[in-house]
């Protein structure tokens, strides 16, 4: 199966290729769904998909927003760019966005948003018939329901589904909660995530009663758990997936990093047998309560989180360059002499290996004890393999 992860700017593109994503999904300043994202512009998507195709991967643009009228004007030279730029798929929701990509860039594989609500043979035949050669299913599909659909669409368009990630409160992420309080619009890439704040019930005649108490940790009645299948990756595949989606472009390097790397490794373990090391690494970065939504026949049915992300571990440094019989650290948070960190790297001989920070030196060759400038860099000696791109990180 694929391993689709999330890139919100360049740096977490180059991270998820380092860690082991097969493909990565973006996008560019306009038609997408993260307004907030980095992002990249024109020239960016072209380095983008150049850096990928080197390395032997795939990449996604999201032209998903819920289109307006107005919305089309400057579309046509967007695709011509993305044809140049020969991305490897647009993922789309708007049926007459589809229709639009088909009369005026055919050679663009469409996918299909899980935003466009495929829950359905019917619905997935109607834009295969289009020309889409790829579907993120509907989130509120089982197992059983994405093997059955599988089955009877006879291998006619690829099958993606969400395997990790904030899920939407709402249907497939369908919102309109964040256009109503705020004016922000959900379906156009600008949301405020209201389903994240804290909420009261109140029966309408009792003014100063409430009918859900706040708690230590607040009230969150519609804040929804992530999702986590590391360990039904087989199941996936059985029900016919060929790529598993990664939600997070608006998360960290620290958080794609985390991820891609504990996939990869379940992707590539024999039977996608998943260590409780691999299941442990999940919660070292930034995440609600977890859960299986849909996917398990509704044997996980509490959905709702209750309370703000955790984790249990967080950023120091990340390796920006090799000196010698060492590396060049670049900080992300404040380290001293005698730490001990711990390494998050793809190389599996030094994934989660202890290192202790001693005889650190900075660009003119000087002793450093403590390490607190922002992106500073630093020189350290180490006879492990560490890599551009491998990271430092500690227990919180």
């Amino acid at each position: 199966m694929e391993l689709l992860a999330p890139a919100g700017n360049f740096e977490k593109l180059i991270t998820a290729v380092h860690f082991g994503a097969d493909a990565v999904y973006f996008s560019g300043k306009r038609f997408g769904l993260r307004a907030f994202a980095g992002n990249f512009d024109d020239e960016e998507i072209v380095k983008a998909m150049q850096y990928l195709h080197e390395r032997g991967k795939k990449g996604y643009i999201t032209l998903n927003i819920v289109a307006n009228d107005e919305d089309f004007v400057g579309l046509n030279e967007y695709l011509e760019l993305l044809v140049r730029a020969k991305v490897d798929g647009v993922i789309v929701s708007d049926l007459g966005v589809v229709k639009f990509i088909r009369d005026h860039a055919p050679s663009l594989n469409v996918h299909v948003s899980t935003q466009a609500n495929v829950n359905n043979y019917y619905s997935a035949k109607v834009f295969a018939d289009m020309g889409a050669t790829r579907i993120v299913l509907a989130r509120e599909l089982s197992l059983k329901q994405i093997k059955a659909l599988h089955e009877k669409l006879g291998g006619k368009v690829e099958l993606e589904a969400f395997v990790h990630g904030a899920m939407c409160i709402s249907y497939s992420g369908r919102c309109l909660l964040s256009n109503y309080l705020t004016g922000r619009e959900s379906n156009h890439g600008a949301c405020v995530q209201a389903c994240r704040w804290k909420y009261y019930i109140r029966e309408e005649s009792r003014d100063d009663e409430y009918e859900m108490q706040e708690d230590s940790r607040g009230t969150y009645i519609l804040n929804s758990k992530d999702m986590n299948m590391i360990s039904h990756l087989k199941e996936m595949e059985e029900a016919g997936v060929v790529s598993l989606k990664i939600e997070g472009r608006m998360k960290s390097a620290y958080y794609v990093a985390t991820v891609v790397n504990a996939y990869r490794m379940a992707l590539d373990a024999k039977n996608y047998e998943v260590s409780e090391e691999l299941v442990a690494e999940l919660e070292k970065a930034s995440h609600r309560r977890y859960s299986t939504g849909f996917y398990l026949d509704g044997k996980d049915k509490e959905f709702l989180e209750d309370s703000m992300p955790v984790q249990t571990h967080e950023f120091v440094a990340t390796v920006v360059g090799k000196d010698g019989d060492g590396v060049v650290l670049e900080m992300r948070n404040r380290f001293v002499e005698g730490e001990e960190l711990e390494i998050l790297s793809p190389n599996k001989t030094i994934f989660n290996k202890k290192i202790t920070m001693k005889n650190m030196t900075d660009d003119k060759g000087q002793p450093i004890t403590d390490v607190k400038g922002v992106q500073q860099r630093v020189h350290f000696k180490t006879d492990l393999p560490l890599e551009v791109g491998d990271i430092l990180r500690r227990a919180i």
